[in-house]
């Protein structure tokens, strides 16, 4: 039983392991005698467990309608299109596709085909520092934020160097000359979690809580990160509270169950969320108690309920995006 680290209490203590997405996927591969495993979290983290799982194991999601809407934001037609304007304006043998670890199985393997990659939140500077060693730009895909903050406040790029691509609009919103002066160029696409994080919030904050410490996960907008103290990604998020002086102050900006699970783990510090409005993810939370328990009774009875499979021709392009990440140094 895997739990990402935005499940609920009652359904993160019957994990075998917890972690990110990227992690947990990495766990699932890491255990071959496993016939089953059931992952608590979303499709996409499902898909990406199957994917680097042998064949003959079971990929189990307990509610089937617990996606990403992130992860829905870019569509397959809509990338293959994107990928004909930008060879329409004579760059797109020039890009390198690059995918958040945060999206579907088709959309790996776009990049995958495409000599592409994919990234996390803790890896994506090292990725992007790859992909432009073999062109000139990125196509970045799904959420512009990661892509963005990234590229500006680790690489040294200015956000002139930075277009958005609407997929909703004509030629995504660009002009050729756009996608031919811009490096990154960014699907528009974002967390419904972590794009709701603002400036508000971290001024009222600081005005609240004389010397806090703000910590937010790299899917927050990019006006907010740079009012924040510390950017990184969920186990950066994890590890820094760990370690934090007692006594310390720390508003943080991801999902709050964790948020919750933080400042229950470390009473000696005083954690609390960025927001004041109640920010879970919705997707993530419809794993509940009950939904586990059917998973597991109907596995116990010898039913197999809710297996997440991809199909080989997309596993292999997939696959082959998942392993350039995995064997980049470091």
């Amino acid at each position: 039983v895997l739990g990402h680290h935005y499940q609920r209490d009652e359904v993160i203590q019957f994990a075998d392991v917890t972690g990110d997405s990227f992690k947990l996927a990495r766990e699932a591969a890491a255990r071959p005698d496993a016939e089953f495993i059931v992952f608590c979290g979303v499709h996409f983290m499902a898909e990406s467990a199957d994917i680097l799982t042998a064949p003959e194991q079971k990929v189990i999601l307990p509610d089937l309608a617990a996606g990403c809407s992130m992860a829905d934001m870019a569509r397959l037609a809509q990338v293959e299109d994107a990928w004909d304007v930008l060879a329409d304006a004579g760059v797109a043998d020039r890009t390198v596709p690059v995918t958040y670890m945060n999206s579907s199985a088709d959309i790996k393997a776009f990049c995958g085909k495409h000599d592409g990659v994919v990234c996390t939140s803790s890896n994506a500077k090292s990725v992007l520092d790859w992909a432009l060693k073999r062109g000139d730009k990125v196509l970045f895909l799904p959420d512009q934020h990661l892509g963005r903050n990234t590229a500006v406040l680790q690489m040294g790029m200015s956000l002139d160097d930075c277009v958005v691509y609407d997929p909703h609009q004509y030629n995504g919103g660009l002009t050729a000359e756009e996608l031919q002066a811009a490096t990154m160029i960014l699907w528009k696409g974002h967390c419904s979690v972590h794009g709701r994080f603002t400036e508000q919030a971290v001024d009222d904050v600081r005005a609240r809580i004389p010397g806090v410490n703000v910590l937010v996960h790299p899917e927050c907008q990019h006006e907010v990160v740079l009012k924040s103290d510390f950017i990184g990604s969920t186990e950066f998020i994890i590890k820094t509270i760990q370690q934090a002086e007692p006594g310390s102050k720390w508003a943080v900006g991801t999902e709050l169950n964790l948020v919750k699970r933080l400042a229950h783990d470390h009473p000696d510090k005083e954690v609390v969320f960025l927001e004041q409005h109640v920010c879970y993810c919705a997707t993530m939370n419809r794993i509940d108690l009950p939904h586990l328990v059917w998973a597991l009774e109907n596995l116990a009875q010898g039913h197999v309920v809710n297996q997440i499979t991809v199909d080989p021709e997309t596993e292999h392009y997939a696959r082959a995006a998942l392993q350039r990440m995995l064997d980049l140094p470091g």
